[in-house]
């Protein structure tokens, strides 16, 4: 299988916080992928922006070095590395000083598609969003990317959306959230509508129950103090699985148009129930496996902030009824790993006199490590003697399957950036489904410390604490085991 790779339109990519630890990690070197593969047309331009006093041979220097570091090391081709490095410049500008924007002026082209990347703290976002329309820098058609945090409650969301919406129309607008550029979530789509096998199954008629993990085995490390004031609900479940439950759930749109599938998101989100008190644990990881307990790492022996959740949630609408989402997250888990799990019901009637082999459908998308689709079904065990039942994968790793295409993947940012520059929203998410998935987190929150919760301990290197497993087994369910 041979995959298109589609150039894109001229473009000017202002990063914003261009030396920091995300344009360091992921942006310029996922930049620098897309060059490799061919999508960057000759006279696109990348313009580094930050504080730091640096020229533009600086900046290249630096760029060459985190090419080194973060792209695998067949692709470092010398002559294809020189001339992306010759697209890059670099601005000393100071957002909150006003210093540096003539500079930028000069350098960002009014003809071609302008795209200008917040990688910066959310309270610069209104500074800059204002400073690039009262300096006429940014053109009709310019489209900003803003990392999350989208606010740490809706208040806050709505003043966040307000701020941006003063300045730019919600069609520039383009909150990135890297799971929905991971190739296995947007498989998820197609897998439900592009194949007449699942989605008539795809109800609470069939489907038992869903899971969603994303199991961590590092802890908050050098991100502590930031994290204390987070915690898994804020950082992971809001967002990223809050995104995969909605992808889940939804209706089928009407076409795969940015506004169509993010209005039936939006309907998911509105439809949650609330979560009661029985329906949530939290947990702290202790120390062990030879590091630090999250207190430490946190730096705050009296913090009630949880680095693991599962959350039993139900959707009210006629598609859902009864059928249960279980979400959970954590660090110092026992392994890596983000998958989701659906689980079909047991056949009416069994026509096998012998079915204790039996064993439900499972249909498992995994996100990371090794991305694919596994499907479980049952067959004959081989072999005389009877009717023995055994469950088989019909497994679909995208190394296995795809080659070595499907070894090599774009990034999650690398597909994002090229659909901002590409004016396509659909991966991304709209200001009234932030604010409708902070209307839904925010009584959870405001519920625990109402009551005072404090989170579980549980071990390092284990699957959580113990009354996660009760959540589900109080069901006459269990939580499939956490591994790569």
């Amino acid at each position: 299988m041979v995959s298109r790779v589609i150039p894109v339109d001229p473009f000017d990519l202002v990063i914003f916080g261009a030396t920091g630890d995300l344009a360091q990690r992921k942006i310029l070197p996922g930049l620098f992928r897309r060059h490799v593969a061919g999508q960057m047309p000759t006279d696109a331009r990348v313009i580094g922006a930050a504080r730091s006093d640096l020229s533009s041979a600086e900046f290249r220097a630096m760029a060459r070095e985190t090419i080194a570091a973060h792209v695998d090391p067949a692709l470092q081709d010398a002559a294809l590395l020189e001339d992306f490095l010759s697209r890059l410049d670099y601005v000393a500008l100071d957002v909150q000083a006003g210093t540096g924007w003539e500079a930028l002026r000069s350098l960002v082209r009014p003809d071609v598609v302008q795209a200008f990347y917040f990688s910066v703290a959310p309270v610069l976002f209104g500074d800059l969003a204002e400073g690039l329309q009262a300096q006429g820098i940014a053109g009709p058609g310019a489209r900003i990317v803003v990392e999350k945090p989208f606010g740490r409650d809706l208040a806050s969301a709505q003043a966040l959306n307000a701020t941006l919406a003063a300045h730019f129309e919600e069609s520039q607008i383009y909150r990135i959230d890297h799971y929905l550029g991971k190739e296995t979530v947007q498989n998820l789509m197609a897998v439900r509508f592009a194949n007449i096998l699942f989605e008539p199954l795809w109800n609470a008629q069939y489907i038992d129950h869903v899971q969603i993990t994303v199991a961590e085995t590092v802890g908050v490390g050098g991100r502590g103090a930031y994290y204390d004031r987070s915690g898994a609900l804020r950082d992971m479940v809001q967002n990223h699985m809050m995104q995969l439950l909605c992808l889940i759930a939804m209706e089928p749109p009407w076409h795969f148009d940015p506004d169509a599938v993010r209005d039936e998101k939006l309907k998911v989100i509105r439809a949650l129930q609330p979560v009661g008190r029985g329906d949530i644990v939290r947990g702290q990881y202790l120390a062990g496996g030879g590091g630090p307990g999250y207190l430490e790492d946190a730096g705050n022996p009296s913090s009630d902030t949880e680095s693991y959740i599962a959350l039993r949630v139900h959707v009210a609408n006629w598609r859902w009824k009864g059928t249960p989402f279980y979400l959970r997250t954590g660090k110092r888990l026992r392994a890596r790993t983000s998958e989701i799990a659906i689980t079909f019901k047991e056949p009416p009637h069994s026509i096998f006199d012998d079915a204790r082999g039996w064993r439900e459908n499972v249909l498992v998308i995994r996100l990371q490590p090794n991305e694919g689709i596994n499907l479980k079904v049952m067959i004959k065990e081989p072999g005389p003697g009877g009717m023995r039942l055994v469950q088989v994968p019909l497994d679909m790793s995208f190394a296995t399957a795809l080659g070595a295409e499907g070894a090599d993947m774009p990034d999650a940012y690398e597909r994002l950036i090229m659909d901002v520059i590409r004016g396509n929203q659909t991966l991304f998410m709209r200001g009234d489904e932030v604010e409708a998935a902070w209307a839904w987190t925010d009584p959870i929150i405001a519920g625990w410390q109402a009551r005072g919760d404090r989170p579980q301990p549980y071990d390092a290197g284990s699957s959580g604490p113990e009354d996660a497993l009760m959540l589900m087994h109080r069901d006459g369910r269990r939580w499939r085991e956490i591994r790569e």
